[in-house]
């Protein structure tokens, strides 16, 4: 049977963001699994929603022997530190030599695709060509990515195949690890590489106009899906990432198939169709006008409304920290309207979780909640809410994940409280983890049915588990690290043949 090489490298960068992926961003286990090495990964991970999960249990059904490395894995931020990629890089390179030595058939990462470290803009790609060079030229490597991956030229070079998620939120990771498997296994048939066709689009999406459950993403994630049915090939169409400063930011379509002449085929009508501009326009309010909708949204509604606090989301670079939303929560009077039943989440505030602690639930405390940080303007975001705060749940931050993200996770964000103030209930945390799933609210306490308004920090993830529940949905830009659109970021590296709008 095949013996095949497993290992994990996750960090989406936004390279205007102001915290960085050290190594203790890799080992925390906070918003991703912490790193794990050897067998232990193979075991943690093998039932988990991310692709490497969905490649174990592809490659059981096909009875490959499995090598695993290690996995490592890192909430999104600023640059990945040279010390953490070396560590990270230098583990999976050695285990891949001593692998040859006992006899290697492929290799399989499971990548992000848009990681940037510090001395190395397109990390994946120098983790391939590192690869490439210990393994030669006639050995696979298949890699699966996030559909926010800026796919190089480079990654598509050094790797035998490349395949990517198709939905945002990400439902679909452990499927598309199980693609991957599939393109593996008709590498390994067919003894040489695939044919491969890539094209690339010459302008930025805005993360919020990504959203596969709604149009056009939805639309033509159909049509790819369709194209490989009538061309027999495995398209991938990764919309990017638009916050890393770098000269190959952009969207990208490519496939692989049978022959040159269908997958080149395929792939130019998949881009025919994504690549017109006027499609991509994004709809965004104010911090102030969203909590005003909002509030007149949930008069008489059933069912709550959620606003999107986007340009704080620690899942594309924010630190869940601002308080533009709280402020304006509590300016228009949203939790004296609706005592109780406006929540907010998760504040990333660790020294006002620990003075819930040592308080304990009841109690009412004088805070400086949440932090001013620096944001892609140059500014400062919205100051600290002061005011006295009382401490209604406690929690230790450990909990599982059930929604359709992630599910099976467990994280653990370390001491965690509900604490409210006019009527507004805040889920503060110790870590940073972005709002994706109901879960990380009940495990202080608040449940996300029984709101009329919640404030999330997140772009799109959150739709996964939110939007069912949701009456409406709004996305509101407030003073945050992380831009909505990306033509306001200060860019330097990005060339102008890639338009910053569509």
């Amino acid at each position: 049977m095949p013996r095949i090489l497993i290992a994990g490298y996750q960090h989406e960068t936004n390279t205007f963001a102001p915290s960085l992926a050290d190594w203790a961003a890799f080992t925390r286990g906070d918003s991703f699994p912490a790193f794990v090495q050897g067998r232990a990964m193979q075991d943690q991970l093998a039932s988990v929603n991310i692709p490497i999960g969905g490649f174990i249990e592809a490659a059981r059904s096909r009875r490959w022997t499995l090598l695993p490395s290690c996995w490592a894995g890192a909430i999104p931020s600023s640059f990945v530190t040279r010390d953490a990629f070396e560590r990270i890089a230098g583990t999976i390179c050695d285990d891949v030599r001593a692998a040859l030595a006992g006899g290697l058939d492929g290799v399989y990462l499971d990548l992000h695709g848009a990681a940037v470290a510090e001395h190395a803009a397109d990390s994946e790609g120098e983790l391939l060509a590192r690869l490439r060079a210990i393994v030669g030229p006639g050995l696979p490597i298949v890699a699966s990515l996030d559909l926010h991956a800026n796919v190089t030229h480079r990654m598509l070079r050094e790797a035998d195949a490349l395949v990517s998620y198709r939905t945002y939120p990400h439902v679909d990771m452990a499927a598309t690890g199980e693609r991957a498997a599939e393109l593996l296994a008709r590498r390994l048939k067919a003894g040489q590489r695939l044919p491969q066709h890539a094209r690339r689009l010459p302008f930025l999406i805005p993360l919020n106009a990504q959203s596969t459950w709604m149009q056009p993403a939805q639309g033509l994630y159909e049509a790819l899906a369709e194209l490989d049915r009538r061309f027999g090939t495995v398209l991938s169409f990764c919309m990017g990432f638009p916050a890393s400063d770098f000269d190959e930011c952009a969207p990208m379509v490519w496939g692989h198939g049978a022959s040159p002449e269908q997958v080149q085929a395929a792939v130019e009508r998949l881009h025919a169709l994504v690549s017109e501009p006027a499609q991509w326009q994004l709809d965004v309010l104010s911090a102030r006008d969203a909590v005003i909708q909002a509030m007149a949204r949930a008069e008489g509604a059933a069912r709550p409304v959620v606003i999107a606090d986007t340009q704080d989301n620690p899942g594309a670079g924010g630190d869940s920290n601002t308080t533009g939303l709280l402020h304006a929560l509590l300016g228009q009077g949203a939790g004296r309207k609706y005592p109780g039943q406006v929540a907010l989440g998760l504040l990333y505030d660790a020294a006002a979780a620990r003075a819930a602690m040592e308080a304990g639930v009841g109690a009412e405390l004088d805070l400086a909640l949440g932090t001013a940080v620096p944001t892609f303007t140059g500014s400062l975001s919205d100051p600290p809410v002061r005011g006295r705060f009382k401490v209604l749940a406690l929690g230790d931050g450990k909990v599982t994940l059930k929604g359709p993200m992630m599910r099976g996770l467990s994280v653990d964000l370390g001491p965690s409280a509900c604490l409210e103030i006019d009527g507004v209930r805040i889920a503060v945390v110790s870590g940073k983890k972005q709002l994706l799933d109901r879960e990380l609210l009940r495990m202080v306490g608040i449940h996300a049915e029984q709101m009329r308004l919640i404030v999330v920090k997140s772009s799109n993830h959150f739709r996964a588990d939110f939007q069912p529940i949701a009456s409406a949905v709004l996305v509101a830009k407030a003073a945050g690290p992380m831009a909505a659109e990306p033509a306001d970021l200060p860019w330097r590296h990005l060339p102008d043949s890639i338009r910053r709008r569509p």
